[in-house]
């Protein structure tokens, strides 16, 4: 039998970055055949393991991907006395640890349904398409961050596609030079839950300099994930003099280049994007926690266009309506074609006798432990919507900055919360 954490080093050497399957399902399916559980694979991915005759009435959920900041990255673990965490690159904690207890209770023999769902970093893709039979009452969701806290009710969102043509070959006229502005490994982070910390954007930084030096935009990329805090940007612009550092790892290099031509992108691009509200655009003072908002997630400059992407999130389902709306509005009025994607509902808070029980239970170990809801989204939100029916509560360990490359977990925080999953299990049978 394997510890958590033993598991989590183990299924951290396999490729789980969104939209990698293959290795993962074969390991699952292998696992599965060795304890002696059914193992259910879908058409998005998905990976149901249960016991041949089961007669569970709780189903466990996490999602096996994991954010990758570069592409087919395998987090190499860095363990000290208290945490995990990952040399260069996110740790995947979010939600390998989920995995992580799934599979320790599949050690234990445990007759439970363990639902492994695809892709939810990259638009909640396995949860939206799932096709495996669940027939448990009640769902535990195990890919929340914060130890003590019972999430029952999570945010929805959208994502904002938006493209701008507006763009001129011209005279350089004005004798302009170019210059190269990039910034990069600002701290970056999650656009739900970290939204409120004040982190600094780095597409925002690029913007508030490209417009404070009256600069003309020829090329700009930026941004990691369409769900993160963008923690890199880079753009080649024109300019009368050097442009103004917004930010001390800003750096800014001549081009020692004439043109007598320039392709350049009008400034109502600029203009935009610098005069956006990026970040919180309002409080739940009733559930303390954020009720909208919105951030510039990615940039890109392609061979006719520069495509802007935001992640839009609200408390409610009509607010998140109107934030859509309402930016999609403003955004055609400077001239942007706008299209939106990978909406995913809001899950209302909801208190009812499993998510007392898990309160209860919970309080047993911290008592301080409380119901909340958060500003992210969570397949809990999917979950409810296809079955109505199904009670659903979400907990997790501490985890810090996850999509980022500061992502770390407490170690102490994981063995607690498994003594808390079981406790909550035993109960409910």
């Amino acid at each position: 039998m394997s510890t958590v954490l033993e598991i989590f080093k183990e299924i951290t050497k396999i490729p789980r970055c969104s939209g990698v399957h293959k290795e993962f399902i074969t390991y699952m399916q292998d696992l599965s055949k060795k304890l002696n559980y059914l193992c259910l694979v879908d058409e998005k991915n998905n990976i149901l393991c249960k016991k041949h005759n089961s007669s569970a009435n709780i189903v466990l959920q996490s999602h096996y991907d994991i954010v990758c900041l570069e592409k087919n990255t395998i987090p190499q673990i860095i363990e000290d006395d208290t945490t995990l965490k990952a040399s260069c690159s996110t740790l995947g904690a979010d939600n390998g640890i989920g995995c992580s207890y799934m599979i320790a209770l599949m050690y234990e023999n445990y007759d439970l349904e363990f639902l492994f769902t695809s892709d939810e970093e990259i638009g909640l893709i396995g949860a939206n398409d799932l096709n495996l039979p669940i027939n448990a009452k009640y769902m535990l969701n195990l890919d929340s961050e914060e130890e003590g806290e019972i999430c029952i009710g999570c945010a929805g969102g959208v994502d904002i596609k938006a493209i701008f043509e507006d763009k001129k070959i011209v005279s350089n006229e004005q004798n302009l030079d170019l210059y190269e502005i990039s910034i990069s490994n600002l701290a970056g982070g999650h656009s739900g839950v970290d939204i409120d910390k004040n982190i600094p954007n780095a597409i925002k930084l690029l913007i508030e300099s490209i417009k404070k030096s009256n600069a003309k935009i020829l090329d700009i990329n930026g941004g990691e994930r369409i769900n993160s805090i963008a923690a890199n940007a880079k753009a080649i612009v024109a300019s009368k003099k050097e442009p103004i550092k917004t930010d001390e790892n800003m750096k800014i290099e001549k081009i020692d280049t004439k043109s007598e031509h320039l392709v350049v992108y009008s400034d109502k691009l600029v203009d935009f994007l610098y005069k956006f509200e990026n970040g919180v655009r309002s409080f739940n003072s009733e559930l303390n926690v954020v009720q909208d908002s919105i951030n510039l997630a990615l940039i890109s400059t392609n061979i006719d266009s520069i495509t802007v992407e935001f992640s839009a999130r609200s408390m409610s389902n009509d607010g998140l309506k109107n934030l859509k709306d309402s930016t999609k509005k403003a955004l055609e009025e400077s001239n942007f074609k706008v299209e939106t994607y990978g909406k995913y509902p809001a899950w209302s808070p909801d208190i009812n006798d499993f998510t007392n029980t898990v309160l209860d239970i919970y309080k047993k170990f911290n008592n301080k432990a409380s119901l909340r809801a958060i500003h992210a989204g969570l397949e809990c939100a999917i979950f409810k919507e296809k079955y109505p029916n199904l009670k659903i509560a979400s907990i997790g360990p501490t985890i810090k900055y996850p999509h980022s490359k500061r992502e770390f977990v407490y170690k102490d925080s994981i063995e607690n919360l498994f003594k808390i999953l079981k406790e909550i299990i035993k109960s409910i049978k």
